[in-house]
């Protein structure tokens, strides 16, 4: 979105897309791991407000280290707790029902899915990250149809998910990337629909926002954008709640964004610096397909991936370093 692009009069900017106010059961996926699950909320809360939708939550089994110290998502089969959602016989399901006291068997760390699920009362969708695009998309398409879910939203916070590959500040584009591959493929079906959000841009301390802005105008240059949401002050609330109840930086910055703060702020321990800017405080919705054929070249690169490992090496032939990366070396390296 162009500096003009922000201000004009907009209906295609400043409108929902259609397929967020036509959705009666949209499954809204926070798509990097960790907190992005309050990122998922903020839309899932405005179709429940102002559509009367019945929202489902969700996100994936990748905590961040201060959370999960071991490197990488966990697999279904470390996880205790969850149900699996697809009916196939298949040992290794991709996407699993996560309830309050889902976590992982061996250290007992509870997922940012399972503290939603606390937080709404009810079920959150958990999906196995170690999977390939092709594994995920099949098993989202069965959850969605399981749930009645017309719509999948994959959200991204921050917006790395449309990166380039060469953005200095770039660190956690892997998990992204497959969950966008995997969006491109589900694409291609009549049903569920899907669209692809950034929420928060660049409150993770990757992407400037700037970068965030560049990466996006290209995707509305194909007539990719689909349209943009505003924080109101009934989901802030919600999401106050969700801050309060799920570890975040990143989402958490948003909604500060909303409340009128502005300027350098320092996250993962003074790490990362975030020019955080009102534009913050607003989800952007996209076409995936044509994300991926423009800004988000790291989706298209994973997309014949067949597990996230493999994925992790086609980043690597690009000269990505990846958040799996960071979290093997810093295991090693203690």
């Amino acid at each position: 979105m162009s500096e003009s692009a922000r201000t004009r009069p907009s209906h295609v900017l400043a409108a929902a897309p259609d397929a967020l106010r036509e959705a009666k059961r949209p499954l809204c996926l926070g798509i990097g791991g960790g907190g992005d699950v309050v990122g998922a909320l903020a839309t899932a809360e405005h179709c429940r407000i102002e559509y009367g939708a019945r929202p489902v939550l969700g996100g994936v089994t990748w905590e961040r280290r201060p959370i999960d110290p071991e490197p990488g998502p966990r697999t279904a089969a470390e996880i205790e707790g969850a149900r699996p959602i697809t009916s196939g016989a298949d040992a290794r399901p991709a996407v699993l029902l996560a309830g309050p006291h889902t976590r992982v068997r061996s250290s007992g760390v509870r997922f940012a899915e399972s503290r939603m699920a606390e937080l709404l009362g009810e079920e959150t969708v958990l999906v196995d990250a170690n999977h390939g695009s092709a594994a995920i998309a099949a098993g989202l398409s069965e959850a969605a149809a399981t749930l009645g879910c017309d719509l999948v939203v994959f959200v991204d916070v921050g917006g790395d998910v449309v990166a380039h590959g060469d953005e200095p500040g770039l660190a956690s584009p892997l998990c992204d990337s497959v969950l966008l591959a995997a969006a491109v493929r589900m694409a291609v079906r009549p049903s569920p629909k899907v669209l692809g959000a950034v929420f928060g841009i660049g409150c993770d301390g990757e992407l400037t926002p700037d970068e965030v802005v560049a990466r996006i105008d290209e995707v509305e240059r194909a007539g990719g954008l689909l349209g943009r949401v505003s924080i109101e002050e009934p989901v802030a609330r919600r999401l106050d709640e969700a801050v309060a109840a799920i570890p975040t930086e990143a989402s958490a910055l948003a909604l500060q964004a909303f409340r009128g703060e502005v300027g350098k702020v320092e996250i993962r321990g003074g790490r990362r610096t975030v020019d955080l800017r009102p534009l913050a405080a607003a989800t952007a919705f996209f076409d995936p397909v044509v994300a991926a054929r423009t800004a988000a070249r790291l989706a298209a690169a994973v997309h014949d991936a067949q597990d996230l490992d493999a994925a992790n090496d086609v980043l690597h032939g690009l000269g990505v370093r990846t958040e799996l990366d960071y979290e093997r070396q810093m295991n090693t390296s203690v």
